[in-house]
């Protein structure tokens, strides 16, 4: 299949300020789904992609994507390979929990108080926020038994207890374990700045409270397919493997990451918030995207156009390009990628 063509973006407007000189607003990105509804287009979704042929190299891409952007949760492979170089002893269901934006289902919260309890923690140290389920009907499930937010019902729990033991093995302080400077932190970022090729140039702030570091679309694609090619028993490797071989654990049972990843062997994908989404596979070819806006519904159906441009073909893209609009209760469009 031929390579799509980039979708031209308009040109630069002129905006006239008084007494100053004509500046040129950026130009805005392409357009890569559109919401339709009964026939007619009432929205549009832009946002930047890229996707590495398997020696590395940029094989296509749309949009700009070279520049930082905030990866959100398709950093915590990353973040799971460091509490590893820390020395914390994690495999299978344990090692996909602590890389995971979990849905918060029974089997999740079961194993992080398992892991909390095998390291000598208590939830009360999770510095999380206090959350719902991330999964919609598991919310309602929890809110209809009765139960309010809680710091480990969040979606980024497994990854705290993670970084809490390896901080606990290593004699670091437990207080102080998302803050940028703390010798784990350091270890993140340095794998970060490793697996992407990329400096971060920017330091924020995570929904969950961990640090979160820039990088370029590419250099996020770039980071997937090292994790997929490292070498058997490095810490990559074995994220990237718990990752595949347990990827309920990484999402949950209703989820697309879960979903691709069962169904293309080999495969390494995780979305994250704010509509950003990283995918490896197993030859090393790789994507990244974000959508500008964050909506996140529009993750399903560009992925899937992507991996279609990629010639893979499999029914489980059909799931995923599904994205139905509703009226009165019944289907009366969808969103659609564009490209």
């Amino acid at each position: 299949m031929t390579s799509p063509s980039p979708i031209s973006a308009p040109t630069p407007d002129a905006v006239a300020h008084p007494g100053a000189a004509v500046i040129a607003s950026p130009p805005a990105s392409p357009v890569l789904a559109e919401v339709v509804r009964s026939g007619f287009v009432e929205g549009l979704h832009r946002g930047s992609l890229v996707v590495l042929a398997a020696d590395g190299s940029v094989e296509w891409s749309l949009g700009e994507v070279t520049t930082p952007v905030f990866p959100r949760s398709t950093n915590k492979p990353m973040q799971a390979a460091a509490v590893l170089r820390a020395g914390l002893e994690l495999s299978g269901e344990r090692l996909a929990l602590a890389a995971a934006s979990h849905s918060g289902e029974s089997f999740h919260l079961d194993l992080v108080r398992a892991m909390l309890a095998e390291h000598g923690l208590t939830a009360e140290q999770l510095q999380t926020p206090a959350d719902l389920p991330l999964d919609p009907e598991e919310a309602e499930a929890y809110l209809a038994a009765g139960r309010v937010r809680d710091r480990l019902t969040m979606n980024c729990s497994g990854k705290h207890t993670a970084m809490l033991a390896a901080c606990a093995r290593n004699g670091w302080p437990l207080t102080s374990y998302l803050d940028p400077a703390h010798p784990l932190q350091q270890l993140v970022a340095d794998g970060v700045r490793t697996a992407s090729g990329e400096d971060v140039a920017h330091t924020g702030t995570d929904g969950c409270g961990a640090p979160l570091l820039s990088l370029s679309l590419t250099g996020l694609a770039r980071a997937f397919r090292s994790f997929v090619l490292a070498a058997p028993g490095t810490p990559e490797r074995r994220v990237a493997d718990a990752m595949r071989a347990h990827p309920e654990y990484v999402a949950g049972t209703r989820r697309p990451d879960t979903w691709l990843m069962r169904a293309l062997p080999g495969t390494l994908a995780k979305m994250g918030a704010e509509a950003v989404q990283a995918l490896a596979l197993p030859d090393g070819r790789a994507l990244a995207f974000k959508i500008d806006d964050g909506a996140t519904r529009t993750l399903g159906p560009v992925l899937a156009r992507t991996l279609r441009h990629m010639d893979i073909d499999a029914p489980v893209l059909d799931r995923l390009a599904d994205a139905p609009l509703l009226g009165g209760g019944a289907r009366v469009g969808e969103i659609r990628a564009t490209f």
